[in-house]
Protein backbone atom coordinates (compact mmCIF):
# COMPACT_ATOMS: atom_id res chain seq x y z
CA UNK A 1 0.00 0.00 0.00
CA UNK A 2 1.29 3.40 -0.78
CA UNK A 3 1.09 5.88 1.57
CA UNK A 4 1.59 10.02 1.04
CA UNK A 5 2.04 12.22 3.42
CA UNK A 6 2.31 16.10 3.03
CA UNK A 7 3.89 19.31 5.09
CA UNK A 8 2.28 22.20 4.10
CA UNK A 9 4.92 24.49 6.45
CA UNK A 10 5.03 28.34 5.86
CA UNK A 11 8.31 28.33 3.30
CA UNK A 12 7.47 24.77 1.69
CA UNK A 13 5.39 21.89 0.86
CA UNK A 14 7.02 18.37 0.99
CA UNK A 15 5.14 15.61 0.24
CA UNK A 16 6.94 11.87 0.69
CA UNK A 17 5.52 8.66 -0.34
CA UNK A 18 6.10 5.21 1.66
CA UNK A 19 5.33 1.91 1.28
CA UNK A 20 3.81 -0.49 3.75
CA UNK A 21 7.17 -0.87 5.77
CA UNK A 22 7.55 2.52 6.02
CA UNK A 23 10.58 2.65 3.07
CA UNK A 24 10.43 5.89 1.35
CA UNK A 25 9.75 5.57 -2.50
CA UNK A 26 9.37 9.65 -3.33
CA UNK A 27 9.88 12.89 -2.23
CA UNK A 28 9.83 16.29 -3.22
CA UNK A 29 9.58 19.88 -1.86
CA UNK A 30 8.24 22.75 -3.52
CA UNK A 31 7.88 26.68 -1.70
CA UNK A 32 4.53 27.59 -0.26
CA UNK A 33 2.67 29.98 -2.08
CA UNK A 34 0.99 31.50 0.88
CA UNK A 35 -2.12 32.07 -1.01
CA UNK A 36 -5.03 29.10 -0.53
CA UNK A 37 -6.05 28.35 -4.41
CA UNK A 38 -2.70 27.98 -4.83
CA UNK A 39 -1.76 25.71 -1.98
CA UNK A 40 -4.34 23.41 -3.00
CA UNK A 41 -2.49 23.27 -6.60
CA UNK A 42 0.69 22.33 -5.40
CA UNK A 43 -0.28 19.97 -3.47
CA UNK A 44 -2.40 18.25 -6.14
CA UNK A 45 0.44 18.43 -8.55
CA UNK A 46 2.97 16.43 -5.77
CA UNK A 47 0.50 13.82 -5.11
CA UNK A 48 -0.04 13.62 -9.11
CA UNK A 49 3.80 13.11 -9.96
CA UNK A 50 4.22 10.72 -7.33
CA UNK A 51 1.56 8.67 -8.56
CA UNK A 52 2.69 9.06 -12.07
CA UNK A 53 6.63 8.01 -11.13
CA UNK A 54 5.41 5.14 -9.05
CA UNK A 55 2.53 3.71 -10.79
CA UNK A 56 0.36 3.43 -8.28
CA UNK A 57 -2.32 5.74 -6.40
CA UNK A 58 -2.22 6.24 -2.67
CA UNK A 59 -3.51 7.58 0.71
CA UNK A 60 -3.17 11.13 1.61
CA UNK A 61 -2.18 12.60 4.84
CA UNK A 62 -1.53 16.36 5.53
CA UNK A 63 0.28 17.87 8.40
CA UNK A 64 -0.41 21.64 9.05
CA UNK A 65 0.65 24.28 11.15
CA UNK A 66 -3.08 24.46 12.65
CA UNK A 67 -5.71 22.04 13.10
CA UNK A 68 -9.03 21.19 11.52
CA UNK A 69 -11.90 22.06 14.17
CA UNK A 70 -14.10 19.17 14.96
CA UNK A 71 -17.38 21.84 15.41
CA UNK A 72 -17.04 23.24 12.10
CA UNK A 73 -15.06 21.42 9.57
CA UNK A 74 -12.54 24.64 9.98
CA UNK A 75 -8.94 25.45 9.66
CA UNK A 76 -8.27 27.25 12.52
CA UNK A 77 -4.79 28.51 14.44
CA UNK A 78 -2.70 28.31 11.41
CA UNK A 79 -0.19 30.29 11.37
CA UNK A 80 0.19 29.90 7.52
CA UNK A 81 -3.11 32.23 7.46
CA UNK A 82 -4.23 31.49 4.30
CA UNK A 83 -5.41 28.22 5.57
CA UNK A 84 -7.62 29.51 8.59
CA UNK A 85 -11.58 29.07 7.66
CA UNK A 86 -11.32 26.78 4.64
CA UNK A 87 -12.53 23.02 4.40
CA UNK A 88 -8.76 21.94 3.60
CA UNK A 89 -9.45 18.20 3.87
CA UNK A 90 -12.91 18.61 2.12
CA UNK A 91 -11.20 20.69 -0.83
CA UNK A 92 -8.40 18.18 -1.60
CA UNK A 93 -10.25 15.52 -1.02
CA UNK A 94 -12.79 16.57 -3.58
CA UNK A 95 -9.72 17.62 -6.44
CA UNK A 96 -7.80 14.03 -5.37
CA UNK A 97 -11.23 12.13 -5.31
CA UNK A 98 -10.59 10.57 -2.24
CA UNK A 99 -10.74 11.14 1.55
CA UNK A 100 -7.93 12.97 2.97
CA UNK A 101 -6.80 13.12 6.45
CA UNK A 102 -5.30 16.48 8.07
CA UNK A 103 -3.77 16.82 11.32
CA UNK A 104 -1.95 19.33 12.87
CA UNK A 105 2.06 18.98 11.18
CA UNK A 106 3.23 18.83 15.39
CA UNK A 107 0.95 15.74 16.26
CA UNK A 108 2.24 14.57 13.17
CA UNK A 109 5.82 15.14 14.70
CA UNK A 110 4.91 13.38 17.65
CA UNK A 111 3.82 10.62 16.31
CA UNK A 112 6.63 9.65 13.72
CA UNK A 113 9.35 10.06 16.31
CA UNK A 114 7.35 8.33 18.90
CA UNK A 115 7.18 5.31 16.81
CA UNK A 116 10.28 4.42 15.28
CA UNK A 117 12.53 7.95 15.83
CA UNK A 118 14.56 9.50 18.33
CA UNK A 119 11.30 8.84 21.13
CA UNK A 120 10.64 5.19 20.11
CA UNK A 121 9.67 3.00 23.27
CA UNK A 122 8.45 5.62 25.51
CA UNK A 123 4.74 5.90 26.84
CA UNK A 124 4.34 9.65 27.00
CA UNK A 125 6.07 12.06 23.81
CA UNK A 126 5.86 15.54 23.80
CA UNK A 127 7.24 16.51 20.37
CA UNK A 128 8.44 20.36 19.59
CA UNK A 129 8.67 22.06 16.46
CA UNK A 130 10.62 25.40 16.48
CA UNK A 131 10.67 26.69 12.95
CA UNK A 132 8.91 29.23 11.63
CA UNK A 133 6.58 29.61 13.96
CA UNK A 134 6.25 27.31 17.21
CA UNK A 135 4.04 23.76 17.84
CA UNK A 136 4.10 21.08 20.19
CA UNK A 137 2.65 17.55 19.56
CA UNK A 138 1.62 14.55 22.59
CA UNK A 139 1.95 11.05 21.53
CA UNK A 140 0.67 8.20 24.29
CA UNK A 141 1.95 5.03 23.17
CA UNK A 142 2.96 5.29 19.84
CA UNK A 143 -0.89 7.95 18.84
CA UNK A 144 -1.49 11.31 18.92
CA UNK A 145 -3.56 12.63 21.56
CA UNK A 146 -5.54 15.89 20.03
CA UNK A 147 -7.61 16.76 22.49
CA UNK A 148 -11.80 17.21 22.52
CA UNK A 149 -10.95 20.50 21.01
CA UNK A 150 -8.21 19.51 19.01
CA UNK A 151 -5.85 21.89 20.32
CA UNK A 152 -3.66 19.46 22.33
CA UNK A 153 -0.12 20.38 22.60
CA UNK A 154 -0.35 23.74 21.30
CA UNK A 155 1.68 25.63 24.12
CA UNK A 156 2.91 27.78 21.83
CA UNK A 157 0.08 30.31 22.41
CA UNK A 158 0.29 30.13 25.72
CA UNK A 159 2.24 32.96 27.65
CA UNK A 160 5.89 33.21 27.98
CA UNK A 161 6.51 31.86 31.57
CA UNK A 162 8.28 34.40 34.39
CA UNK A 163 8.41 37.23 31.92
CA UNK A 164 10.86 39.50 32.51
CA UNK A 165 9.47 43.59 32.82
CA UNK A 166 10.73 43.60 29.37
CA UNK A 167 9.62 40.97 27.81
CA UNK A 168 5.81 41.57 29.40
CA UNK A 169 3.52 43.44 26.62
CA UNK A 170 6.73 43.25 23.81
CA UNK A 171 5.45 41.49 21.08
CA UNK A 172 1.99 40.00 19.05
CA UNK A 173 1.27 36.95 17.68
CA UNK A 174 -1.06 35.99 14.42
CA UNK A 175 -3.16 34.78 17.04
CA UNK A 176 -4.44 37.97 18.29
CA UNK A 177 -2.72 38.00 21.38
CA UNK A 178 0.58 39.31 23.06
CA UNK A 179 4.06 37.28 24.43
CA UNK A 180 2.77 34.02 22.65
CA UNK A 181 5.58 31.53 23.55
CA UNK A 182 5.76 31.14 19.96
CA UNK A 183 6.79 34.48 19.58
CA UNK A 184 9.74 33.76 21.58
CA UNK A 185 11.27 30.57 21.02
CA UNK A 186 10.67 29.99 16.96
CA UNK A 187 13.34 30.90 14.94
CA UNK A 188 11.41 34.06 13.60
CA UNK A 189 11.37 35.01 17.34
CA UNK A 190 14.84 34.29 17.55
CA UNK A 191 15.80 36.49 14.78
CA UNK A 192 13.08 38.98 15.97
CA UNK A 193 15.04 39.76 19.18
CA UNK A 194 18.47 39.62 17.90
CA UNK A 195 17.67 42.58 15.45
CA UNK A 196 16.06 44.60 18.04
CA UNK A 197 18.84 44.55 19.87
CA UNK A 198 20.75 46.13 17.76
CA UNK A 199 21.94 43.24 15.44
CA UNK A 200 20.87 42.47 11.65
CA UNK A 201 20.17 39.37 10.69
CA UNK A 202 18.18 37.59 8.57
CA UNK A 203 17.94 33.97 9.84
CA UNK A 204 19.13 32.22 13.17
CA UNK A 205 21.87 30.57 11.35
CA UNK A 206 23.45 33.53 10.94
CA UNK A 207 23.58 34.40 14.41
CA UNK A 208 24.84 31.34 15.69
CA UNK A 209 27.73 31.74 13.16
CA UNK A 210 28.57 34.59 14.87
CA UNK A 211 28.25 33.03 18.57
CA UNK A 212 30.78 30.71 17.15
CA UNK A 213 33.03 33.66 17.42
CA UNK A 214 32.00 35.40 20.45
CA UNK A 215 30.25 38.08 19.20
CA UNK A 216 28.63 39.72 22.21
CA UNK A 217 25.17 40.66 20.71
CA UNK A 218 24.61 37.32 19.00
CA UNK A 219 26.12 35.52 22.43
CA UNK A 220 23.51 37.22 24.57
CA UNK A 221 20.37 36.59 22.08
CA UNK A 222 21.43 33.06 22.53
CA UNK A 223 21.37 33.66 26.52
CA UNK A 224 17.95 34.78 25.88
CA UNK A 225 16.48 32.35 24.02
CA UNK A 226 17.94 29.37 25.31
CA UNK A 227 16.30 31.23 28.77
CA UNK A 228 13.39 31.01 27.35
CA UNK A 229 13.17 27.92 26.16
CA UNK A 230 14.04 26.13 29.03
CA UNK A 231 10.78 28.34 30.57
CA UNK A 232 8.40 27.57 27.76
CA UNK A 233 9.41 23.92 28.44
CA UNK A 234 9.43 23.57 32.05
CA UNK A 235 5.32 24.49 32.14
CA UNK A 236 5.04 21.01 29.88
CA UNK A 237 7.06 19.06 32.08
CA UNK A 238 5.16 20.77 35.30
CA UNK A 239 1.59 19.84 33.32
CA UNK A 240 2.58 16.46 31.28
CA UNK A 241 5.99 14.89 32.79
CA UNK A 242 6.43 13.44 29.64
CA UNK A 243 9.27 10.99 29.26
CA UNK A 244 11.20 12.78 26.54
CA UNK A 245 10.78 15.46 24.58
CA UNK A 246 11.85 15.84 20.86
CA UNK A 247 12.59 18.91 19.52
CA UNK A 248 12.47 19.35 15.48
CA UNK A 249 12.33 21.95 13.35
CA UNK A 250 15.42 24.29 12.42
CA UNK A 251 16.28 25.62 15.92
CA UNK A 252 16.71 21.81 16.23
CA UNK A 253 19.30 22.07 14.47
CA UNK A 254 21.78 24.14 16.82
CA UNK A 255 23.98 21.51 19.01
CA UNK A 256 24.59 24.11 21.41
CA UNK A 257 20.81 24.02 22.77
CA UNK A 258 21.21 20.07 24.15
CA UNK A 259 24.40 20.42 26.72
CA UNK A 260 22.64 23.51 28.33
CA UNK A 261 18.89 23.03 28.50
CA UNK A 262 18.72 20.71 31.33
CA UNK A 263 20.56 22.29 33.69
CA UNK A 264 18.40 25.45 32.89
CA UNK A 265 15.33 23.38 33.30
CA UNK A 266 16.12 22.44 36.76
CA UNK A 267 16.01 26.27 37.81
CA UNK A 268 12.06 26.30 36.86
CA UNK A 269 10.95 22.89 37.00
CA UNK A 270 8.77 22.47 40.56
CA UNK A 271 11.45 20.62 43.04
CA UNK A 272 14.55 22.00 41.16
CA UNK A 273 15.34 18.83 40.00
CA UNK A 274 14.66 18.16 35.76
CA UNK A 275 16.12 14.45 34.13
CA UNK A 276 13.78 14.22 31.24
CA UNK A 277 16.00 13.93 28.46
CA UNK A 278 15.87 16.91 25.72
CA UNK A 279 16.96 14.76 22.60
CA UNK A 280 17.14 16.07 18.49
CA UNK A 281 14.73 14.39 16.19
CA UNK A 282 15.34 11.25 14.63
CA UNK A 283 14.09 12.05 10.81
CA UNK A 284 14.90 16.04 10.55
CA UNK A 285 12.66 17.92 8.91
CA UNK A 286 11.15 14.62 7.20
CA UNK A 287 9.53 13.57 10.98
CA UNK A 288 6.28 15.92 10.42
CA UNK A 289 5.96 14.55 6.20
CA UNK A 290 6.62 10.86 7.68
CA UNK A 291 3.88 11.49 10.17
CA UNK A 292 0.84 12.61 7.94
CA UNK A 293 2.12 9.98 5.79
CA UNK A 294 1.31 7.28 8.53
CA UNK A 295 -2.27 9.00 9.90
CA UNK A 296 -3.61 6.31 7.58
Amino acid sequence: MLRMGVDLGGTKIELVALNAEGKELFRKRLPTPREYEATLDIIVSLVDEAETTLGMVGSVGVGIPGVISPFSGLVKNANSTWINGKPLDIDLGQRLSREVRVANDANCFAVSEAVDGAGAGKGVVFGVIIGTGCGGGIAINGRVHSGGNGICGEWGHNPLPWMSKEEFNSTSCFCGNHDCIETFISGTGFVRDYNQDGGDAAKGSEIMAMVDVDDPRAVAAFERYLDRLARALAHVINTLDPDVVVLGGGMSNIDAIYPRLPELLSQYVLGGECRTPIVQNLYGCSSGVRGAAWLW
